[in-house]
C-alpha cells in the first residue's frame, strides 16, 4: 500500500513538471534510445527522422510562398488605392525569392476588376452611364432652364 501511494504521488508530481518521477524510470528499467523506443532500428528510425524533416521544410516553403502570395495582394492594393507602401510585405516578397506571383483566382478578380475600372473610364461606359440616368428628369430641368432664361432675356430686351 506504501508503493502504491508513493507512486501515485510521484506520478502527480511528474505530471505538473516538478520532477519527482525519476525513480519511476530506474525501476522501469527503460532504454535511452529514442529507436527503441519507437520500436524502429536504428536506420529506420534515422531515416524516418530525415522524412520529417524534408516533409517540415516543404511545408515552411509552401507557408512561406503562401505568405508572400497575400503580401503581394496586398502591394496590388496599395498601388491600386493609392495607399503607402509596407515594408513587411516587400520582405515577405523578398524572403520568397522575388519571384511570386498573385495565384491565379486572385489574378481573375484582380483582372475582371481593372476591367470594369477601365469599360466605366471608356466612352462606352460613359454612355452606358448615360442610358441609365432619367432621361425625362434631365428634359424637364433643360425646359426649366430654358424658358428662365428666355423669361430673364425678354425681361432685359424691349425688342423681344
Amino acid at each position: 500500500m506504501a508503493f502504491f501511494v508513493k507512486n501515485m504521488i510521484s506520478n502527480q508530481v511528474k505530471n505538473l513538471g516538478l520532477g519527482g518521477g525519476s525513480e519511476e524510470k530506474k525501476e522501469e528499467g527503460g532504454t535511452s534510445d529514442p529507436a527503441a523506443a519507437q520500436g524502429m532500428t536504428r536506420e529506420e528510425y534515422e531515416e524516418y527522422q530525415k522524412q520529417m524533416i524534408e516533409e517540415k521544410m516543404e511545408r515552411d516553403a509552401a507557408f512561406t510562398q503562401r505568405k508572400a502570395e497575400r503580401a503581394c495582394l496586398r502591394v496590388h492594393l496599395r498601388e491600386k488605392y493609392r495607399l503607402p507602401k509596407s515594408e513587411m510585405d516587400e520582405t515577405q516578397i523578398h524572403l520568397a525569392g522575388d519571384d511570386v506571383d498573385l495565384p491565379e483566382d486572385l489574378q481573375k478578380m484582380v483582372d475582371e476588376d481593372q476591367e470594369e475600372e477601365e469599360d466605366k473610364d471608356s466612352i462606352l461606359g460613359q454612355l452606358q452611364n448615360l442610358q441609365n440616368m432619367d432621361l425625362d428628369a434631365i428634359k424637364e430641368k433643360a425646359q426649366a432652364t430654358f424658358t428662365e432664361i428666355k423669361q430673364s432675356a425678354e425681361q432685359k430686351c424691349s425688342v423681344m
